[in-house]
């Protein structure tokens, strides 16, 4: 489980993410669009268009993590 900690950054991938994306795909979008490296201890979020779900991205220490909700 997650848990928010002021010791994280948090980003917002504001355009429209495709759903059906996952590690790889999210990883590109964090590299390409947000210029951040996917492996940092940031946290990225990721919603569809409409809003109604959200993937978030982040770094476990010994791989990346996806939630989806």
């Amino acid at each position: 489980m997650l848990q928010l900690s002021v010791h994280r950054n948090y980003f917002v991938y504001q355009a429209p993410a495709d759903m059906r994306k996952s590690f790889d795909g999210l990883s590109g979008l964090v590299r390409s669009h947000l210029g951040r490296d996917p492996m940092s201890r940031d946290v990225f979020m990721f919603f569809n268009r409409r809003a109604t779900h959200v993937k978030v991205l982040y770094w476990e220490g010994d791989g990346l993590a996806v939630s989806h909700r």
